[in-house]
């Protein structure tokens, strides 16, 4: 079927929850997708910072094809030989000692709220289940993370949201000080915000936080859903920082390209027993091989010393882009999470990449944010810099 049948096809059966741009997808294999009319595009997107690897990273097929072979699903009553594969991965190369297993960002940040307060009931009591959360940031589109979330556009047409949630300045050391109560029992943040507009933390900011968690007895959870697994430059962000969480919800990269989120938490935190919280699909065969594979390359020797070149490569580029260009009025990010800040709606210069076979981002309206995959190529970059270049004079005209 062509992009114009699909799309017909779309408006009469698929709910109208996006905001989607005249193409359907079909086809992909690294750092390109082609849609149903066979046009391809370097694809700057990743599926919102899903597909790390690439779309159809050849580890991740293969042991999707095997998997699915073997067995697709059983219930966590039972254990699963991958999923206890998968968490001795990430334990092994975080600071946790146990992971909670569900489909999505939004369940693992969930996960992580009720951790919270379970963790504070058990210590202290009823009275402190308060959580600390920061402007502008986004924690999922279920109801508590939506809550969590510091972004009134999100809240719209959704009240009463969760009680139990203040939003503070991101990068604010003072405010949040200042906030801590005798009611508050966690501070969940993003190490760097994406959706919010690649916003990165100043110095010392999640060092205070981890300060001012442990003198309270708070937990800090990060979440990393969009900035873990190797976005960075690091498997996780906050490595950058040299702060540890004492819990960090997972998900988008961690497999792949498959479904899947996980919460990891350290011991002191991981207040979770029998029954306490659960996932029907959470740890699935399936998506746990998948994120196997998907650990093992990015672990590989050089994988993450490479996006940290490519990062480079990209931010000299956007910066040369700015000295060209005064609507620009801020490059920023880290390893492949990079945004571009103009004065002005950038949503035409999307538009205009699609016509000219770019998938691209804007997030907050201003910032065309960057998440491609880490396998792209310099040369890749380069295109796209020289389609900027054109498309930052047209949006300045």
């Amino acid at each position: 079927m062509s992009n114009a049948a699909l799309v017909s096809l779309a408006a009469q059966h698929v709910a109208p929850t996006y905001g989607r741009y005249p193409v359907a997808l079909v086809r992909g294999q690294g750092c390109r997708v082609w849609d149903a009319d066979g046009k391809e595009y370097l694809d700057f997107v990743s599926g919102l910072a899903v597909c790390n690897l690439g779309h159809c990273h050849p580890a991740v097929v293969a042991a999707l094809r095997e998997q699915a072979g073997r067995l697709l699903h059983v219930s966590n009553l039972y254990h699963i030989e991958p999923q206890i594969r998968l968490a001795e991965r990430l334990t092994q190369n975080s600071f946790g000692h146990k992971v909670f297993f569900c489909n999505s960002g939004t369940e693992a940040v969930e996960a992580a709220i009720k951790l919270a307060r379970k963790y504070s009931h058990k210590k202290h009591g009823e009275g402190r289940h308060e959580i600390l959360s920061f402007q502008a940031s986004f924690h999922g589109r279920t109801f508590a993370s939506m809550t969590a979330t510091g972004q009134e556009k999100f809240h719209k047409g959704y009240h009463p949201l969760v009680p139990g949630f203040r939003y503070l300045p991101f990068g604010d050391i003072e405010s949040v000080a200042a906030a801590v109560s005798e009611k508050t029992c966690a501070i969940l943040v993003e190490p760097i915000q994406g959706e919010g507009g690649v916003n990165v933390p100043p110095e010392g900011f999640l060092q205070g936080l981890r300060d001012i968690c442990d003198a309270n007895d708070l937990l800090l959870l990060f979440d990393e859903v969009q900035v873990g697994m190797g976005r960075t430059g690091k498997l996780w962000a906050h490595e950058h920082y040299g702060v540890a969480p004492d819990a960090m919800s997972l998900a988008k990269g961690l497999a792949g390209g498959t479904a899947i989120g996980a919460l990891v938490a350290s011991d002191k935190a991981m207040a979770f027993e029998p029954g306490d919280h659960a996932a029907t699909f959470g740890g699935n065969p399936l998506a746990t091989a998948a994120g196997c594979a998907a650990m093992d390359a990015t672990l590989a020797p050089g994988f993450l010393g490479r996006v940290e070149e490519v990062s480079n490569h990209a931010l000299k580029r956007l910066r040369e882009l700015a000295s060209r260009h005064p609507i620009v009025k801020d490059v920023r990010g880290k390893g492949l999470l990079l945004g571009m800040e103009v004065d002005r709606d950038a949503a035409s210069i999307v538009t205009k990449g699609l016509a000219a076979g770019f998938l691209l981002n804007v997030a907050v309206g201003k910032v065309i944010r960057l998440i491609p995959p880490l396998v792209v190529e310099p040369a890749m970059i380069d295109r796209l810099a020289d389609f900027l270049d054109g498309a930052l004079k047209d949006l300045a005209a």
